[in-house]
């Protein structure tokens, strides 16, 4: 930002609160280039997509961060709410996307365990509880809705295993969040 402009808000365009994670502020990138990007026919806004990636830029490094957040004190600016946040004070609407982050780690978590063990992948509740650092009510919620789903099954000593609609799952997953990267790269400004 140089002298004689105006301040820009940062995390305001982001939509996240100043003392978010670096996991929280790569979510809401990722979630507003996808939506504003020109390839996107109902929400394309070049503009808006163009500032996302700039805002993300500046905050996403660290010295560069420091530096802003020096400017953002200045400017008077304080912490307030939006709508993406660390999950320990997650809204009901960022609750969801939350779950769904730890389904997916789960998921992630049950498909290495199986790659490297094709024959006996089951992994034991204790340890997906502990990687994930969640409660128990939480870990069964999860448990639940993965089963339910049929991406994971209890094995017969009693750990858990991802299912082949689970292996499916997260192959096209990976393959459309490589297709996003690439369409995000295609359309992204060249780097300064």
């Amino acid at each position: 930002m140089t002298e004689g402009q105006s301040f820009v808000d940062l995390y305001d365009i982001l939509h996240v609160d100043p003392g978010c994670d670096d996991k929280t502020l790569e979510a809401a990138y990722r979630f507003l280039a996808k939506l504003y990007h020109p390839d996107r026919k109902e929400t394309a806004d070049s503009e808006k997509f163009n500032e996302v990636i700039e805002a993300y830029r500046q905050l996403r490094d660290v010295d560069r961060r420091a530096e802003y957040d020096a400017l953002y004190a200045e400017h008077g600016r304080y912490r307030h709410s939006q709508r993406f946040r660390d999950s320990r004070a997650a809204s009901p609407d960022q609750s969801a996307v939350s779950d769904a982050a730890a389904h997916a780690k789960i998921l992630r978590f049950l498909y290495d365990s199986r790659r490297k063990n094709a024959q006996s992948a089951g992994v034991a509740g204790f340890y997906v509880q502990e990687m994930l650092g969640c409660s128990d009510e939480q870990f069964e919620f999860y448990r639940w809705y993965l089963l339910a789903k049929g991406y994971i099954e209890t094995n017969e000593q009693g750990g858990l295993a991802i299912t082949v609609e689970g292996v499916d799952k997260i192959i096209a997953e990976s393959r459309q969040a490589v297709e996003e990267m690439r369409l995000i790269a295609q359309a992204a400004p060249t780097a300064d």
